[in-house]
C-alpha cells in the first residue's frame, strides 16, 4: 500500500521495554481493551495472540513477515535491475533460493509500520515492537538512512538526468546512474513516509517492564535514546508485581525491591502497576480483564528542543536539549556544518541546527537537572548588525 500524506493518520502506540517483561501480551492486551472500548484498533505484531482464535470485533491483526517481506523485495529489485545485471554478467537468484539476512526484521517492521499507518477505518495502531534497544535502533533508521542517501547521492547532482534517456538511447542500454537514482528515490520515498509515522505527533511510547535492577539500568539508557530522538512516553506498565504483604520472606523481600523501584519510575513517568498472576497468563483477554489495563494511554506532547534566547542577557542562545537521568561522562557532541552530531550513551543521532543557530558557534555546554544546555555564540560574519 502506498503511503497517502493526506490520509488521516490514526494514533500510534509503540510497546517496547526490556526483554522477557511481558510486552507482547501487555501490547495485545491494551489493543483488546482499546477495541472494547469501541475504537478500532489495528494490532502489528510478528506472531498471533490468540492463536488461531478469530479476534474480536473491532480489531484487526497484521502480522509481520520478516522472510516473505525480505523475499518479495529483493525479487522486486532484481526486477527492476534486471538490464543492469545482464550487463554485469549476473543472474538472478530464484525465490528458493534467498535466505533473509541480518537486518530484515527491522525493515519488515518498518514497512508493516507505514502500511498500518494508511489502513483505512482504524483509531488505533499497537504495535508490538521488539526490545528496548532493537526497537530504538530500528526507529532511528528511517531518518538516519535518508540521511546516508542526501550525503551519497545528492540532489544536485540529478540535475543532469534529463540527459540519462539521451545518453541510453546511445549505448542501446539504461544507463546504470539512472537505475540507481530511482531506486535511491524510491526508498527515499518510502523512509520519508515511515518517518513521517515515527514523528508524528498521534505516535507515542508505552514501555512495559518488571521492577528490578536490570529493568532500570536498561530503562534509564533506553529513555535517554526516545529523549534523544523526541519520542514521547506516555506511561509505563509495571508489569509481573507481587503481593507487598506476604508472609513467604521471599516473596516480601523481592515486593520491597519492587516497590523500591516503583518509586523511583513513579518521578518520572505516570506508571500502570500490573499484578502477577502466579503463571503466565493463557491469553491476552485474561491479562486485560485481570488487571482493567488501560485501553491507550492519553497523548503526551512530544519532548522539543527549545531555543531561549538570552543575548540581552548573556549575548547567546541556548538549545535546551532534555536528557533525563543522563550523566555527563556519556555525553559528546560535535559541530559539523550546520549539523550536530550528539551522542549520549549508546545513541547517537545527527539533527540539522536550527537556522538562526547555524549564523553562530558553538561556545560551550552544560548538563544541569536532566538538561543539556547548549550555548551558541553569534558570529559577528553572519549575523546581522544592529541599525
Amino acid at each position: 500500500m502506498i503511503y497517502d500524506p493526506e490520509h488521516r493518520m490514526p494514533h500510534t502506540l509503540l510497546v517496547t521495554g526490556p526483554g522477557g517483561a511481558g510486552r507482547t501480551t501487555v501490547a495485545a492486551a491494551t489493543a483488546l481493551a482499546a477495541a472494547r472500548a469501541g475504537r478500532r484498533v489495528l494490532l502489528l505484531c510478528g506472531e498471533d495472540p490468540w492463536d488461531g482464535v478469530p479476534a474480536p470485533d473491532r480489531l484487526r491483526l497484521a502480522r509481520i513477515d520478516s522472510g516473505q517481506e525480505f523475499r518479495t523485495e529483493l525479487a522486486a529489485l532484481q526486477e527492476r535491475g534486471a538490464t543492469l545485471l545482464g550487463m554485469l554478467g549476473g543472474s538472478p537468484l530464484g525465490a528458493e533460493e534467498l535466505t533473509e539476512l541480518p537486518g530484515a526484521e527491522q525493515f519488515a517492521l518498518l514497512r508493516g509500520l507505514r502500511r498500518a499507518a494508511a489502513a483505512p477505518d482504524t483509531d488505533l495502531v499497537v504495535v508490538d515492537m521488539p526490545p528496548l534497544h532493537q526497537a530504538l535502533t530500528t526507529l532511528a533508521l528511517p531518518a538516519q538512512l535518508r540521511r546516508y542517501l542526501a550525503r551519497l547521492l545528492p540532489a544536485e547532482r540529478q540535475a543532469a538526468r534529463a540527459l540519462r534517456p539521451v545518453l541510453a538511447q546511445l549505448a542501446g542500454v539504461p544507463m546504470p546512474a539512472q537505475w540507481l537514482y530511482e531506486t535511491a528515490a524510491r526508498w527515499d520515498e518510502e523512509l520519508a513516509a515511515v518517518q513521517a509515522v515515527v514523528e508524528a505527533p498521534t505516535t507515542g511510547v508505552r514501555l512495559v517492564a518488571e521492577p528490578g535492577p536490570a529493568a532500570d539500568a536498561a530503562l534509564r539508557t533506553g529513555l535517554l535514546g526516545l529523549a534523544l530522538y523526541e519520542l514521547p512516553v506516555r506511561d509505563l506498565v509495571a508489569n509481573r508485581l507481587v503481593p507487598a504483604d506476604s508472609a513467604d520472606p521471599w516473596v516480601a523481600g523481592l515486593a520491597a525491591q519492587q516497590g523500591r523501584y516503583l518509586e523511583e519510575w513513579r518521578r518520572d513517568l505516570p506508571v500502570v502497576a500490573l499484578g502477577h498472576l502466579g503463571r503466565d497468563p493463557r491469553d491476552p483477554g485474561e491479562l486485560a480483564a485481570a488487571h482493567g489495563i488501560a485501553p491507550a494511554p492519553a497523548p503526551a506532547p512530544r519532548p522539543r528542543w527549545a531555543v531561549e534566547d538570552r543575548l540581552a542577557e548573556d549575548g547567546v542562545l541556548v538549545w535546551a536539549v532534555p536528557l533525563p537521568r543522563a550523566r555527563k561522562d556519556e555525553l559528546d557532541l560535535i559541530r559539523r556544518g550546520d549539523d550536530l552530531l550528539l551522542a549520549v550513551g549508546p545513541h547517537r543521532r545527527t539533527v540539522s541546527l536550527p537556522s538562526a543557530l547555524r549564523r553562530c558557534t558553538v561556545s560551550g555546554a552544560a548538563l544541569v537537572d536532566g538538561v543539556l544546555r547548549i550555548r551558541f555564540t553569534p558570529d559577528p560574519q553572519l549575523w546581522p548588525r544592529a541599525r
